[in-house]
């Protein structure tokens, strides 16, 4: 599966900064109002790290085919 250089892009930005981010800012606040945040944060970090697997893979697809 081949992505748009933009669906690429958004998505490289989505899976290192806002996955990352967020799971900061649930753990930061559940500190401070005092709520479990295990399992959000871990559903965030499962999602993100399978979303960059697959992610991975067409990556390495497209620079199979760009040689």
């Amino acid at each position: 599966m081949k992505l748009p250089n933009k669906v690429y892009d958004s998505l490289k930005w989505a899976l290192t900064i806002v996955a990352p981010a967020s799971i900061v800012l649930i753990k930061a606040l559940g500190a401070i109002y005092h709520f479990d945040t295990d399992a959000i944060t871990a559903t965030i970090a499962a999602v993100a790290t399978f979303a960059g697997s697959l992610f991975m893979i067409s990556s390495t697809q497209y620079k199979k085919e760009d040689k």
